[in-house]
């Protein structure tokens, strides 16, 4: 498994990625000469060692629902061959007309203290998240920054609670 520095090291190592600091110490890089509508080829590599690779358009890979891999464990060749793999397919695939992706996911899931407003989230550290829903998504911002968007209250709930975050009463 590499480090969060050998991660970093390796991403930075392809000059046609580009870091995007994010909330809590996480880093996005993406990949502006994608040719599909995704640019984020890694999610979130997080200081912990976690961490998501794009591999939607490869048949190889497991994916989540969005099509990331994670890379928590990954060695360096994994981690060069995934991204190769990713970005030649991101590089070679037309751009798509018009796409309509249909879902049964309801875009609002009641949340489980009764509040579906969404509201400010804190971490033991003190690190504070903002909960909106904006354009029916779950948006979800770090300080006036855009940190991640949700189809789903739930969605975005499990996320904030996996990251050790809580409801704060300053809402």
């Amino acid at each position: 498994m590499l480090t969060f520095e050998q991660k970093l090291d390796v991403l930075q190592s392809y000059p046609q990625l580009q870091r995007k600091n994010v909330s809590l110490g996480r880093v996005n890089f993406h990949f502006e000469e994608s040719t599909v509508e995704k640019k984020i080829v890694a999610f979130h590599i997080h200081p912990n060692g976690n961490g998501f690779v794009y591999a939607g358009l490869l048949d190889e890979y497991e994916t989540d629902d969005k099509g990331f891999v994670n890379i928590r464990d990954y060695s360096e060749e994994q981690l060069r061959t995934l991204l190769d793999a990713t970005m030649k397919a991101m590089s070679s695939q037309p751009k798509p007309v018009n796409e309509v992706v249909e879902t049964n996911t309801p875009s609002v899931i009641p949340f489980s203290s009764g509040s579906s407003a969404g509201g400010q989230w804190m971490n033991d550290e003190g690190h504070t998240l903002i909960l909106k829903y904006e354009d029916d998504m779950w948006c979800l911002y770090a300080g006036n920054n855009l940190d991640m968007a949700f189809e789903s209250r739930r969605e975005a709930d499990d996320y904030l609670r996996e990251e050790g975050f809580k409801p704060s009463a300053k809402a």
